[in-house]
């Protein structure tokens, strides 16, 4: 399924099938937080949380992709990640966007 940031698919026309969101969370885990309190104190990349973020990124995107597919969409145009913390040891991603299929002219 196309996924694009931008507004509009060059070529393209579609009827706009609502928005989509794919949602998840993680948790920190022991050890990562070991690595992290030392890097916190000397500085640096925390190679663990990257890896995690980009882990939860691509599976906020797969859920996204999946619910436009239960709609019957050909893409998701407009798509925007948004993330937080819960408490101190969880991170949430969501990615949204919205759901279209193409219409021929």
């Amino acid at each position: 399924m196309l996924v694009v940031t931008t507004e509009n698919i060059p070529g393209k026309k579609y009827e706009v099938l609502g928005e989509v969101f794919g949602v998840t969370t993680q948790s920190k885990n022991f050890v990562r937080n070991i690595g992290a309190g030392l890097k916190n104190i000397v500085g640096g990349e925390i190679k663990d949380y990257t890896k995690m973020l980009h882990e939860a990124r691509m599976v906020a995107i797969e859920r996204m992709k999946q619910e436009a597919t239960e709609k019957g969409a050909d893409a998701i145009v407009m798509m925007r990640f948004d993330s937080g913390s819960i408490l101190q040891d969880m991170q949430s991603v969501v990615a949204y966007g919205t759901a279209v299929k193409f219409i021929e002219d």
